[in-house]
């Protein structure tokens, strides 16, 4: 293109020919999936997907239509309809409506989080969401907190609050440096020659050993303590803080979850937070999925407890249907980010005596990063808390439904009772003779009843068995759709056990 055919792509005329041909395709295809037409996915063989983007870089650009033509059969043909309601899947939610337009807005503005001068208003539509979870969570005035790109960024970020509290100089000089304070010289010392450690349990999302080893602290160091009913136990929680004290062993954190992964299971957080007390530890709870929780009369016994954390992570990208990516971390005490990340940069940030700092980036980790918070911000003022709080209930309804389908099954095992909107199943009808066997059973079920395109399940290992799981995130989803689901999942069992 020449400079002049440039710089008409940007003229009004030419937004606006943008958004017709691109927010278009969009448009269908929500109106499309919401509705349940087409298949669940296409599930096309990856070697096929992966030779439509083969080719060279291009010399010259093409017409919208064509990127319009290209987006649509190359890239949301394949793509998973997470808004149709027969997919059960994983815990990415079809997104509420307010949200996905809002986050074209975001995308328009395209502010800098990080630095207020940058995000004028955005800035403090963070400070406010921030401040209206902190007190979901009944955190005090001290409270505070960032937007993460998830609860993989928001665990990091909450281990490196809690490092710079146990060793304050480790950000400078490293890990094993001695430390200013007395119980740190203590700590440090230790440090010299064990690493601290991090307790989570047996089903803790892959996030805090991530961080652990992002952290140079050694993978070996986030010890796993024993489960019970997929929860944490406390009891062995209090027995392996008790072996480290005794061994001299450091514990930077402990870290709960508030709805797991696999079975979307809360741990005891009162009993957790007593140790901690006791021991005098940071706790972190990973509510990335539960959190949500917090909105619900009905549900939020699910968290109690959660005021007495240090730090807690939450996905409002899960239970609160808002599109990728939006999480958060939240500390009760806010002075801890300024230490986890204790940089100077002049050319973004410029604090003076006279006026404080409204600048985001000293407490995060992100430098460029989005106002993805207005897709929150917008979703709350478009729904309040009991919108939200409906939606949460509604699906948790749902998944108890299914649980008693699954369980009067004479073919199925359920394998937990749902505490949200995740369940995990077994199909037992096959003739299989021993676990490995019926594992592979189940494993070749999921994978016949996604490629029939009909619906969509995922798997996992429970007590080293090879499970069914669903997670009932859509709205649209009905209590026929879900018996649709399990009759599906049983024909093809059927299949193969003949």
């Amino acid at each position: 293109m020449t400079r002049d055919e440039l710089l008409a792509t940007l003229v009004d005329d030419a937004t606006i020919d943008a958004a017709q041909a691109i927010v278009g395709l969009a448009v269908d295809y929500l109106a499309e999936t919401s509705r349940g037409v087409g298949p669940v996915s296409r599930s096309t063989h990856a070697r096929d997907v992966a030779r439509r983007f083969d080719g060279p870089l291009p010399d010259e650009g093409c017409s919208l239509d064509e990127v319009a033509r290209r987006l649509r059969d190359d890239v949301m043909r394949e793509a998973n309809r997470l808004s149709h309601p027969m997919y059960v899947g994983h815990q990415v939610s079809p997104p509420l409506p307010v949200a996905i337009w809002t986050d074209s807005v975001i995308a328009a503005l395209n502010g800098s989080q990080a630095v207020r001068e940058m995000s004028p208003a955005t800035t403090f539509v963070e400070r406010q969401v921030v401040r209206w979870m902190c007190r979901l969570a009944g955190f005090g005035d001290a409270s505070g907190g960032t937007f993460t790109s998830g609860g993989t960024e928001a665990t990091l970020t909450a281990l490196l609050a809690a490092r710079a509290r146990l060793l304050p100089n480790a950000w400078a000089d490293g890990v094993g440096a001695a430390s200013g304070t007395a119980v740190g010289a203590a700590v440090g010392a230790a440090v010299g020659a064990e690493s601290p450690v991090v307790l989570c349990g047996v089903h803790a999302h892959y996030a805090v050993s991530r961080a652990v080893g992002v952290m140079g602290l050694g993978v070996r160091n986030a010890v796993t303590v024993a489960s019970d009913g997929y929860r944490m136990d406390p009891r062995a929680v209090r027995t392996t803080l008790e072996s480290l004290r005794r061994d001299g062993r450091p514990v930077l954190a402990v870290v709960a979850t508030a709805g797991s992964t696999a079975t979307g299971s809360f741990d005891d957080l009162p009993a957790i937070a007593d140790c901690c007390a006791e021991f005098g530890c940071w706790l972190h709870v990973d509510a990335a999925h539960g959190g949500s929780a917090l909105f619900s009369p009905a549900h939020r016994h699910r968290v109690r407890g959660i005021d007495r954390v240090d730090s807690l992570a939450w996905d409002p990208h899960k239970m609160m249907l808002l599109p990728l990516a939006a999480g958060m971390v939240l500390v009760r005490d806010a002075a801890v980010l300024d230490s986890a990340f204790a940089q100077q940069a002049p050319y973004l940030f410029h604090q003076t005596d006279d006026e404080p700092s409204y600048d985001i980036g000293p407490r995060s980790f992100q430098c460029s990063r989005r106002g993805d918070v207005l897709k929150v911000w917008a979703a709350l003022l478009r729904y309040g808390r009991s919108g939200i709080a409906g939606f949460y209930e509604h699906l948790c309804e749902l998944t108890a439904g299914f649980h008693e389908l699954v369980s009067a099954h004479p073919r199925f095992e359920a394998l937990h009772r749902p505490e949200t909107n995740i369940l995990c199943f077994r199909y037992t009808g096959a003739d299989a003779r021993g676990e490995a066997a019926a594992d592979a059973v189940n494993r070749e079920l999921r994978e016949r009843y996604n490629a029939a395109g009909e619906g969509w399940i995922t798997s996992t290992l429970l007590d080293g068995r090879r499970v069914l799981r669903v997670t009932i995130i859509n709205p649209r989803t009905t209590p026929q759709h879900l018996q649709r689901v399990l009759d599906g999942v049983d024909a093809i069992g059927a299949t193969l056990s003949s």
